[in-house]
Formats: structure tokens, C-alpha cells, sequence
């Protein structure tokens, strides 16, 4: 996908008028995107459109009006956005209940390993390749940036609605597979295309 520059974005005038419209468009967007695995883990699939809008909440929210600044924001969301033949996702680990945060987070502990977190079309499954430096041999972030590096075989069953898809989840502590809608496989190909 193209990087995101800060000719890319509006003025923060511009944004703040225009803020209700465009966070309805990135709300439905979204929801084409999302995708919970089990109780406790939701994947974003993320595009040029959803890390635009997060730039502009971020200057927003942050009061940025530093060129310099609003560049590195720029760049910071540049290395989630995914390189050809690839889908970027925000992994979430949603844990509500407070008195059980630390004992969950560490019960998934691991789960940035090779094999963990897959899409499978048919039978085949890419893995998902953490960013690295969310997760320490004691520790876990509840926020992981993931990329799929799709195969050619993988975008042609991807293309065959016939052909089931899943997100799973194999951990030895939480195992969950969930089926991916019709709409987010589209959301898939538009990023592949």
C-alpha cells in the first residue's frame, strides 16, 4: 500500500468539521473488519482508510501541530500498513473483567509464537508474524500488531466463496476458531487486489 504522508491528511479544521461523517464511514468500515476469536482475542484488519483516521484522532486527541511531529506520527502508522501480498491486522486481547486482567495476560503468554495465529482457507493456513517488542518472557502486551503473508495458492481459494475461511487460535490455553464473513473476505481481496 502507498505510505501515508501528511499531504494525506486534513486540516485540523477541516478534520473537526468533517469528523462526524468521516467517524460513521470508519465505524461501518470497521465493523467489516472485525472479527472476535473466542471470548477474549479480536482481530482488526487494518487498511490505508482505518490508519488514516487513526492519525487524525491521534493529532487530534494530542493536540499535534508540528510538522516534524505529525510526520512521525505518519510514520509510525506507516509500518502497519501491509506490504504487497499481505494483510495487517491490531490483535486485541479484550479482558473485562479487572480483577482478572494480569492472570489472563499471562495465561497467553506465547501466543506471538510462529504457529499460534492462523487464517485458513480450505486447507491452507498462514500464520501470523507478530511485531516484535509486545511481549517479554514474563510479560504480554493486550495490544499486537500481525501480519499474514499470503501465497498465491492461499488468494486463489480466497477468491472462491465455496471455499470455507476461519480465523483460529491454537494456544495451550485458549483455542478458538471463529468463521470469516463473506464481507471481510471481500474487505481481504480489495487489500490484495
Amino acid at each position: 500500500m502507498k505510505p501515508l504522508t501528511p499531504q494525506d491528511l486534513l486540516s485540523a479544521a477541516e478534520y473537526e468539521q468533517d469528523r462526524p461523517t468521516i467517524r460513521q464511514r470508519i465505524i461501518a468500515l470497521k465493523k467489516r473488519r472485525r472479527l472476535s476469536v473466542g471470548p477474549l482475542v479480536t482481530l482488526v484488519f487494518e487498511n490505508r482508510e482505518t490508519l488514516l483516521f487513526q492519525i487524525q484522532e491521534m493529532i487530534r486527541a494530542e493536540r499535534i501541530f508540528d510538522p516534524a511531529k505529525i510526520q512521525e506520527e505518519c510514520d509510525v502508522y506507516n509500518t502497519l500498513l501491509a506490504d504487497r501480498d499481505e494483510l495487517s491486522a491490531t490483535l486485541f486481547i479484550e479482558i473485562t473483567d479487572s480483577g482478572k486482567i494480569q492472570e489472563l495476560l499471562d495465561s497467553l503468554r506465547n501466543i506471538d509464537q510462529p504457529d499460534t495465529v492462523a487464517i485458513k482457507v480450505g486447507d491452507t493456513s498462514i500464520f501470523a508474524n507478530f511485531e516484535a517488542g509486545h511481549s517479554k518472557e514474563d510479560k504480554i502486551s493486550a495490544v499486537h500488531f500481525v501480519r499474514f503473508s499470503t501465497t498465491q495458492a492461499f488468494r486463489g481459494l480466497l477468491t472462491q466463496p465455496e471455499v470455507p475461511a476461519f480465523l483460529t487460535i491454537t494456544h495451550p490455553h485458549y483455542r478458538a476458531e471463529v468463521p470469516v464473513p463473506h464481507e471481510m473476505r471481500e474487505e481481504w481481496l480489495r487489500d490484495l487486489g
